[in-house]
């Protein structure tokens, strides 16, 4: 477990949305460390380690070695890390890999475009943003819209459905909605506030049943300003993932900021010779886990 002290000095280092302890906390069902200025958490039999170093530069040897002492620690059968890179001895025995980009919205220099104002005054006639800390039956009917039209992937899905597990369960969390006159909800956003230097949209979706025409968009608005009053200095958005949803972050100035790459791996004991060099990874034939 880590201490309040780590807690808040994590929050207060933190640079990637995986640094928000609660959040990596209560969405993956683990317990939360700090080894060697790494944070993770141990969900049973796995270990989730964010490779994004706390307080100091990224090295590829200083992330291999606390990798291989968390093994030894923790002793996990699975192992998922997400960081800018994977220590070279681990980069071949990934079971699973996944790269992208993470996009980030600098607040200071945010100017919105008159058009975009236009659309966010239209949409604002038509729609109500309310903030809360609960997630109601209209959020989990449209989460369900969501999944069966879009069909997302695995994770984007999981990460959708364990929101019912995290907001509500901290103080840091927000769900915004955009409420349509009928009474139907347009749109929903969950954002986290807990980090010293940025707010992060976690996850989002909107309908297609209840459609109204700048829902995102008046849900963006608002983060921005309750992220600007909490004196935030940017918004992580989050990943690039595909054309759409890039394109959507950067019609808000949302740019590239920082490599992400994404390994899980299966962990074996050692033999007698792994034992003193430390524990490894390595492929199965069964392949993913």
């Amino acid at each position: 477990m880590i201490t309040p002290e780590q807690h808040a000095w994590i929050h207060a280092q933190a640079y990637v949305p995986e640094h928000c302890v609660n959040l990596m906390t209560l969405v993956s069902g683990g317990e939360p460390f700090l080894i060697d200025d790494y944070f993770c958490c141990r969900a049973g039999d796995a270990l989730i380690v964010v490779g994004y170093p706390l307080g100091r530069e990224f090295e590829s040897q200083a992330l291999e070695a606390a990798l291989n002492r968390m093994i030894q620690r923790f002793k996990p059968k699975r192992l998922s890390l997400a960081a800018p890179d994977t220590p070279r001895s681990f980069a071949n025995s990934c079971v699973e890999r996944e790269t992208d980009q993470y996009y980030t919205l600098d607040l200071s220099t945010l100017a919105i475009p008159s058009g975009l104002r236009r659309a966010l005054a239209k949409a604002a006639r038509n729609l109500l943003i309310e903030g809360g800390n609960a997630l109601s039956d209209a959020h989990a009917e449209l989460a369900r819209e969501f999944v069966g039209l879009v069909n997302p992937p695995a994770r984007v899905k999981a990460l959708l459905f364990r929101m019912w597990d995290y907001v509500g369960a901290t103080d840091d969390s927000l769900v915004l909605s955009a409420w349509a006159h009928d009474g139907k909800l347009a749109a929903f956003y969950v954002v986290d506030f807990s980090a010293a230097r940025f707010s992060t949209y976690v996850i989002g979706c909107h309908s297609k049943k209840s459609y109204v025409s700048g829902a995102s968009d008046l849900l963006a608005s608002e983060m921005i300003r309750l992220s600007r009053d909490g004196g935030k200095q940017y918004i992580h958005l989050g990943l690039g993932v595909n054309q759409g949803i890039r394109r959507f972050k950067e019609k808000w100035g949302g740019a590239p900021s920082m490599n992400y790459v994404m390994c899980e791996f299966l962990v074996r004991r050692p033999s007698f010779l792994g034992a003193i060099v430390g524990y490894t990874v390595h492929e199965t034939e069964s392949g993913k886990w």
